[in-house]
């Protein structure tokens, strides 16, 4: 029995807070690589490899979320309405959430390179049916299929970046690869939405598919394969969720990102209510661009304090929520919280995988998709909650809501120290 075994087993996470999975599938890679191979391997970070993922994970938000900005467009071309053409986000998150686990579970075994690939090709085709498709039960089904491709490659993202990246590093390649969330986030849904409203809609889907062809390709030169999970160490499902740790990094995720969505979705509400001069559009990139220096700031010190990092993170989203609540008469006030919760937010999925993926060990592939499936649901009840709230009180209660949850999270991290954030 390898010592990842062992400590897969045991459910703790290694002192140095570093995923169990790199130990022993970096061992395997050494000895299916060509002799010298891994040795250079071992010396050089794999920017290449990782930002080759961070553009795919910048199409997988930019896809899920850009429909959200053209709702009048799609239900015109559809001859639909725009209820009807909302459901472009939902049926995207639902096929998300429906396929990541078992797809993950019936691939985990498999080489990572032609799993990625066909997951990048499956995406493909789903986008380039709702470019063409002019039936709305066809483009829905489209987006079905593409929110399912969207839950096995986010679902082996992570265990793949570790897989390519020395151990020590592990937690820097998270960072990386990514990369795309934040982006998508601040670049990606905007410029979509302008496409979309400046041209066509079937424009912005036709964009996301060329940069999703040409994904393949680098793809396919720059990202090394890597082995599956070794048979010895798969773990059932229901066994996952019971290895010490996992639960409670899956509960931390719930609480922060149903607070985060709730007043990242109705952002609009609130800045009406506040009656502040700042637009949607402003605040949302400001938050954005946040983001990514968030994730710089992750990439740099993760894989030196794990757990301090996490606490001050979701910390920062309840100092954020706090001056949003008292400072909303103040745009100085409301940019500083905005920024400080842009920079919290950046690094929360490098954050959180890896400390998913040092609590499941060797079943971080599927430990990962859980965490899809929890990101997924909280953006469901975020919508459905957040709707309630602003048709109940105004839009100045949000940021209480974001602090209750931020706090919620924040008690969690701090009473999951032995297992799931270890010091």
């Amino acid at each position: 029995m390898t010592r990842a075994t062992l400590q897969d087993d045991a459910g703790a996470a290694p002192v140095d807070g570093l995923p169990h999975e790199n130990l022993g599938t970096f061992e395997d890679t050494k000895a299916s690589a060509p002799e010298g191979h891994l040795s250079v391997q071992a010396r050089r970070f794999p920017w290449a490899a990782l930002l080759v993922m961070a553009l795919m994970g910048f199409l997988l938000i930019a896809t899920e979320t850009m429909p959200a900005g053209l709702l009048p467009q799609i239900a015109s071309g559809l001859n639909s309405n725009e209820g009807t053409a909302g459901q472009f986000v939902s049926a995207y998150a639902l096929g998300t959430v429906i396929a990541a686990l078992p797809a993950i579970a019936m691939t985990r075994g498999l080489r990572r390179k032609p799993v990625f690939m066909v997951g990048i090709l499956g995406f493909l085709a789903a986008n380039l049916i709702t470019v063409f498709s002019t039936d709305i039960v066809l483009s829905l089904g489209a987006r079905l299929l593409a929110g399912a491709f969207s839950g096995l490659l986010w679902g082996m993202l992570a265990g793949y970046a570790q897989r390519i990246t020395a151990p020590g590093h592990a937690g820097r390649a998270l960072a990386v690869a990514s990369l795309g969330t934040p982006v998508g986030l601040a670049v990606g849904t905007p410029f979509g939405a302008w496409l979309g409203t400046t041209l066509d809609w079937r424009w912005s889907f036709g964009v996301l598919s060329i940069l999703t062809i040409v994904t393949v390709l680098l793809a396919a030169i720059l990202v090394p394969d890597a082995p599956g999970q070794r048979a010895a160490t798969r773990v059932p499902l229901v066994r996952v969720f019971g290895i010490p740790g996992v639960a409670v990094v899956l509960a931390v995720i719930v609480a922060w990102m149903l607070g985060h969505n709730i007043m990242y979705t109705y952002i609009g509400s609130y800045l009406r209510t506040a009656g502040l001069q700042l637009s949607v559009d402003v605040a949302l990139v400001t938050f954005g661009a946040a983001a990514i220096a968030g994730i710089a700031i992750t990439g740099a010190v993760i894989d030196k304090g794990l757990r301090r990092l996490v606490l001050l993170s979701v910390g920062a989203v309840l100092v954020a929520g706090v001056i949003l609540t008292v400072g909303h008469a103040s745009l100085a006030a409301v940019l500083v919280a905005i920024v400080l919760w842009g920079i919290a937010f950046g690094g929360a999925a490098a954050q959180l995988q890896t400390a998913i993926s040092a609590a499941s060990g060797e079943n971080a592939d599927v430990a990962n998709s859980m965490l899809g499936v929890a990101f997924n649901l909280a953006i469901f009840a975020a919508g459905v909650a957040g709707a309630v709230v602003i048709s109940n009180f105004d839009g100045l209660v949000l940021p209480i809501v974001l602090v209750g949850l931020a706090a919620v999270a924040l008690f969690i991290a701090v009473a999951g120290r032995r297992t799931a954030f270890p010091t």
